[in-house]
């Protein structure tokens, strides 16, 4: 939900511009700073940024968004698999016109999963289907020394000017075969029922694969070995799921967690809240501030972000507040996406601490410049969970 002042906001960020008194009354009671959540070397794609927020080094353990979103599918990955997300996009006049294939449906993009495998899937290829326009692609023996572009960062980019490229000589053959796949991809994929009916009215096709973020099997300690506690992970992201099945956490669904503006806010804040009752740590993410960036749709991110105070904080607020124990609460975005640039960057994002027995600082609104004035300044690494679980 961070982003950059915006001209039709009145020169505020949707966070400043947002009407959400339940996130600043939690603020004047907080204590708020800064958090480096991706490395400046390093691309600030939402897994890295996640597991910066957990407080992992994420030049360690990361090992692409693929096989997060793997671990999260039950998908086991031996030795030798190289796992990629696999999104499906549309492109329009032989330019990438959006990263969503216009937000499809669960039910359309698995069937045309199903084509995939038909049509391109073999001994050493498996496409794995995932979450509206978020699914994985699987090669064995693949290899990982890769370059590729993040669809949503390429929108009106000619598609052949971001293929695959090596990274070296031992990544040329998988990326050939990967660029291979594209161009079959566009071959078969816009005459399917879903695609000709989508066409017909009025919506954008899936009409090629992307993958990107190849990675193989990572290995990280669980937050229990990092911090000694017992975690859950909500989200309707695939790859934050991935994170915490690493991280040995309890995974809990929520019916209609879409991941965009229309999502079960409420849902999602009961089972945060149901989760506090056998876990020591809750993480709860929410994509649809995410989604509205990438849209580059100021109005509608800066709607999500009411949304989460008026939906989810306020009903988390209110609940906790009958615990008989002591509950710690942050709220903070994984990564800025600003709506001018419509994609991720490498901007430390605000964040609070709320701790009933410390003394809040003197910050009593929540946003990108508030907080500069706060008590933890800028952290990075492990110091915002550290901070957070107090030790």
């Amino acid at each position: 939900m961070a982003d950059r002042p915006i001209a039709s906001l009145g020169n505020k960020t949707p966070l400043m511009a947002a009407n959400t008194p339940h996130i600043d009354a939690l603020c004047a009671k907080s204590r708020t700073g800064r958090l480096i959540t991706v490395p400046a070397d390093m691309s600030p794609g939402s897994a890295v940024a996640n597991l910066g927020v957990l407080g992992y080094d994420v030049h360690k353990v990361f090992e692409g968004r693929g096989v997060l979103e793997a671990a999260s599918m039950g998908v086991e990955l031996k030795d030798g698999d190289l796992a990629l997300r696999c999104n499906l996009i549309c492109i329009e006049n032989d330019e990438i016109k959006n990263h969503s294939a216009g937000h499809i449906s669960n039910e359309e993009a698995h069937q045309l999963i199903d084509l995939l495998n038909e049509k391109l899937g073999d001994e050493n290829v498996s496409f794995y289907k995932g979450v509206s326009y978020r699914h994985l692609l699987v090669l064995k023996n693949g290899d990982k020394h890769l370059d590729c572009t993040p669809p949503h960062d390429v929108p009106g980019t000619p598609f052949k000017n971001v293929l695959i490229k090596p990274q070296n000589e031992k990544g040329r053959l998988t990326a050939d075969f990967l660029n291979d796949l594209i161009l079959k991809s566009r071959e078969i994929m816009p005459q399917h029922p879903v695609n000709q009916k989508r066409m017909r009215e009025g919506k954008d096709p899936a009409n090629a694969i992307w993958p990107w973020s190849p990675g193989y099997k990572p290995r990280m300690k669980t937050l229990q070995e990092l911090y000694g506690i017992h975690g859950a992970v909500i989200s309707a992201v695939d790859l934050v799921y991935g994170i915490g099945v690493y991280a040995g956490m309890d995974i809990i669904k929520v019916d209609g967690a879409t991941g965009l503006y229309n999502t079960n806010y409420e849902g999602k804040a009961k089972a945060a809240v149901d989760a506090l009752q056998n876990h020591d740590f809750v993480y709860l993410h929410i994509e649809a501030s995410d989604e509205a960036g990438h849209e580059g749709n100021a109005e509608l991110k800066t709607k999500t972000i009411e949304y989460l105070d008026a939906r989810v904080v306020k009903f988390v607020l209110q609940e906790t507040a009958k615990m008989d124990d002591d509950v710690a609460i942050a709220i903070l975005p994984d990564h800025p996406t600003p709506c001018e640039i419509r994609t991720h960057t490498h901007d430390p994002v605000p964040f609070l601490i709320y701790h009933p027995d410390e003394e809040p600082d003197d910050v009593a609104e929540y946003n990108e410049n508030s907080v500069k004035d706060g008590y933890f300044g800028v952290l990075k690494g492990d110091e915002f969970m550290k901070a957070l679980i107090n030790r």
